[in-house]
C-alpha cells in the first residue's frame, strides 16, 4: 500500500504540470490575436483588425497606445521587435534602440560622479527609438495607413480614462516630477492640491503629445497629396519626427533640462533590420535579437540544458530548479561580460557563445548537489574560430576572475557577495515594461518588448514625449564588460528580449515578459513549461516561476556595490513545498518567497493542428488579450 501511494504521489507531480487549473481562461483565436500589457491597448489592436490591418499593423497600433498610456513606458523609449514573414518564412529582427547622444563618455559621467550613468532624468536618455521602429515597421510589412493605425492612440491622447496602476505611480513619483517643467505640466493635472496626479477613472489629456502625433499624419497626408507612395508617406513622417519640427522641440526641451541629445544625433539614428540569433532545441529552432540585448542568455541555457533531462528531473523539483538556476548563472555571467553593441569594436564572440560545443563543456561546471558561488565567464573564444585566443586574459584577472584551466572557466578570487538587499531586487523584479504580441491567419506574426520612457520620465520640451532612461545599462569601467562602455553612436546593451519559436518551418510560440533582467530567466522557464512539460501557454505563463540574482544587474542603483551578484540567492513561489525548501538548502540557497515570482508574460501558441490560436496572458499585471 505505502508503495503504490508512494507510486500516485510521483504520477499526481508528473502529471501537475499539464492538468493544471488557471486563474485565467486561455484565449481561443481562428483569424487573429492581439494581447499587451493594457486592456484599452489591445483594444486598439482588434480595432486595426477589424479594419482589415495585419499583426504588424495591429501590433503597431497596441505599440502607440501603451506608449500614450504610460505603460511604463513612453514614445522616447526603445522598441525591439521580431516579425515572422509568411510570404519569405524568415523572422527578422527589428532593432529600434537608441543610441548615447553626443559627448555621452565615460570620461564625461565620471567627471560627475558617477559609476554608472544616471537612472533618471536627461542624462539617462539615448536618442528615441521607438517612433523610427513603429515607422519602419508600418512602413515595410503593414498594409494600412499611419493615420489609420495612430487613431486609437490619437484618441487616448486627446483623453481617456486613466487607470490607477499608472495615476498612482504619478502621485508617488510628483516630487521627482516637479524637478522637469514639462513633466510636471502633464503628469501633474491638479498643481497644488493634496493629490496632484490624476484620479483613477479621469480622463487624463495630453495635448502636446497629441499636437506631435498630429504633425506626424500630417506629414503622411501631405506626402500622399504630393503623389508619394504609401511607405514613402509614412516615411514622412519619420523625417519630421527625426528631422523636422519635432526633431527640434524634442532637442530643445531636453538641453533646456540638461540633456546631451543634438539634431544630428537624431538625424544619424536609424533603425536597423538584422538577422536574428538562434539555436535550435529538440526540434525546436528559437529565435533571439542579437547580442546588443540579453537574449542569447536564453539561446546559451538552451544549449546548455540540452545536456540534461529535465523532463525525468520533473516539473520544480529541487533537482530541476538546480540545474536551471545553475545554467542560467553561467549563461549571465557571460552576458555579463561578452555582450554589447555589434556595430563597434571590439566584436564579441557571439558564434563560440553560442557554440553546442562550448555549451557542453559549460554544463560540465554544474554541481549536482551545491550551487557553485564561483562562477564566472566562460572562454568563448576556444570556440570562435580554430586558433583563436581570448584577448581579455588580462582584463578578467584584473576584475578579480582567474582562469581555472581544468574547467576553462574563471572563478571569482575576490568576495562578489556585498551589494543591495533582496528586496531591492524584487522591487526591481516587479518592475518593468509591456509587451505586444499579434498574429494572422496570413501567417504574420509579431513580438515586441518596447521600453524606456517610464514614470518619473523627463518630457523633452513641448513633445509630449518621455525621454529613455537606458543609458544607465552601459558600463564606465571596461574590467566590467568591455563590449558596453558607454560612448557617442553605440547602444546599451539592454534586457529587453521578445521571443519566437518555429517548429517544422512554421510558428510554434510568440511570446515575451517584461521585468529587467528576469525577462530571460522566466521566458526561459516559460517556453521549458510549454516544450518539456506539455503546457498550454495560458498554464505555463501562471506556473510558479523561480529568479537568480547571482548575476550583475543592468538597471537600477549608481553605487557598483547596488549591482553586484549575490550567489545562491533565489527567490521561490510561495507554493513551493518544504520538501524542496529543504533540499534547496542543503545545496547551498538562500532562499525568498513570494506569491509573485515572474512578470506578466504574454505568448501565442499556433496549433495546426485546429488552424487556431491559442492566447496565454499571465495572472499578475493588466496584460489582456483578444482573439477572434
Amino acid at each position: 500500500m505505502k508503495r503504490f501511494f508512494t507510486l500516485f504521489l510521483c504520477l499526481a507531480a508528473t502529471l501537475s504540470a499539464s492538468a493544471q487549473q488557471t486563474q485565467k481562461p486561455p484565449l481561443h483565436g481562428k483569424n487573429w490575436m492581439a494581447i499587451t500589457g493594457k486592456p484599452l491597448a489591445a483594444t486598439a489592436g482588434s480595432m486595426i483588425f477589424q479594419k482589415g490591418g495585419n499583426a504588424v499593423d495591429a501590433a503597431c497600433a497596441m505599440l502607440a497606445a501603451t506608449c500614450t498610456m504610460w505603460d511604463v513606458l513612453s514614445w522616447g523609449g526603445e522598441t525591439q521587435a521580431l516579425i515572422y514573414n509568411p510570404k519569405t518564412k524568415k523572422v527578422i529582427a527589428i532593432n529600434a534602440m537608441g543610441v548615447a547622444p553626443t559627448g555621452a563618455t565615460a570620461k564625461f559621467f565620471k567627471s560627475k560622479g558617477y559609476n554608472f550613468p544616471p537612472e533618471y532624468g536627461p542624462l539617462a536618455a539615448t536618442t528615441p527609438g521607438t517612433p523610427g521602429g513603429l515607422l519602419h515597421m508600418l512602413a515595410n510589412y503593414g498594409t494600412l495607413s499611419l493615420e489609420q493605425v495612430l487613431a486609437p492612440a490619437m484618441e487616448m491622447a486627446a483623453g481617456y480614462p486613466i487607470e490607477a496602476q499608472t495615476a498612482n505611480s504619478f502621485e508617488r513619483e510628483k516630487e521627482r516630477l516637479k524637478q522637469w517643467p514639462y513633466s510636471k505640466k502633464v503628469f501633474l493635472t491638479h498643481p497644488g492640491e493634496k493629490r496632484e496626479a490624476p484620479e483613477a477613472g479621469e480622463i487624463f489629456v495630453q495635448k502636446d503629445l497629441l499636437t506631435t502625433l498630429t504633425k506626424m499624419v500630417e506629414a503622411e497626408k501631405n506626402a500622399l497629396k504630393n503623389g508619394k507612395s504609401r511607405k514613402d508617406a509614412i516615411m514622412a513622417a519619420y523625417d519630421r519626427f527625426y528631422t523636422g519640427d519635432i526633431a527640434k522641440e524634442f532637442v530643445r526641451g531636453s538641453q533646456e533640462q540638461g540633456g546631451l541629445i543634438t539634431m544630428q544625433d537624431l538625424a544619424k539614428w536609424k533603425p536597423l533590420e538584422e538577422e536574428p540569433l538562434t539555436v535550435n532545441y529538440k526540434g525546436i529552432d528559437v529565435y533571439k535579437l542579437q547580442q546588443w540585448t540579453q537574449g542569447p542568455v536564453m539561446l546559451q541555457a538552451l544549449n546548455v540544458l540540452e545536456n540534461f533531462d529535465l523532463k525525468g528531473m520533473g516539473h520544480n523539483s529541487a533537482k530541476y530548479i538546480h540545474t536551471v538556476y545553475q545554467a542560467m548563472n553561467l549563461t549571465f555571467a557571460d552576458r555579463d561580460f561578452y555582450y554589447g553593441d555589434s556595430y563597434f569594436a571590439p566584436q564579441e564572440p557571439i558564434k563560440g557563445l553560442l557554440s553546442k560545443d562550448y555549451a557542453k563543456q559549460r554544463s560540465s561546471l554544474i554541481q549536482p548537489d551545491k550551487n557553485n558561488p564561483n562562477i564566472g565567464p566562460g572562454d568563448p573564444y576556444l570556440f570562435e574560430a580554430k586558433g583563436a585566443k581570448n584577448p581579455y586574459l588580462k582584463l578578467l584577472k584584473q576584475r578579480g576572475y582567474e582562469m581555472d584551466t581544468t574547467k576553462r572557466n574563471f572563478a571569482p578570487t575576490h568576495d562578489i557577495r556585498n551589494g543591495s538587499s533582496m528586496s531591492d531586487y524584487q522591487q526591481r523584479l516587479w518592475l518593468g515594461t509591456t509587451t505586444v504580441e499579434a498574429a494572422d491567419k496570413e501567417g504574420w506574426v509579431v513580438s515586441i518588448t518596447p521600453s524606456g520612457g517610464w514614470n518619473p520620465a523627463c518630457i523633452a520640451g513641448n513633445t509630449g514625449v518621455g525621454m529613455s532612461q537606458r543609458m544607465q545599462s552601459f558600463v564606465l569601467d571596461a574590467s566590467l564588460n568591455p563590449f558596453n562602455v558607454v560612448e557617442p553612436g553605440k547602444r546599451p546593451r539592454v534586457t529587453l528580449t521578445p521571443s519566437m519559436a518555429l517548429k517544422d518551418g512554421k510558428p510554434f510560440l510568440s511570446f515575451a515578459v517584461q521585468g529587467g533582467d528576469t525577462q530571460d530567466q522566466n521566458l526561459l522557464q516559460f517556453f521549458l513549461n510549454v516544450a518539456e512539460f506539455g503546457m498550454s501557454v495560458q498554464q505555463a505563463s501562471e506556473a510558479a516561476n523561480f529568479n537568480t540574482n547571482q548575476l550583475w544587474l543592468s538597471l537600477g542603483g549608481t553605487k557598483t556595490d547596488d549591482r553586484k551578484p549575490k550567489p545562491g540567492q533565489i527567490l521561490l513561489h510561495d507554493s513551493t513545498p518544504e520538501a524542496v525548501r529543504e533540499q534547496l538548502k542543503k545545496m547551498g540557497y538562500i532562499m525568498s518567497f513570494d506569491d509573485r515570482t515572474s512578470g506578466p508574460i504574454n505568448a501565442i501558441y499556433f496549433d495546426w493542428k485546429h488552424g487556431s490560436f491559442w492566447g496565454g496572458s499571465s495572472n499578475h499585471g493588466e496584460d489582456y488579450g483578444i482573439g477572434w
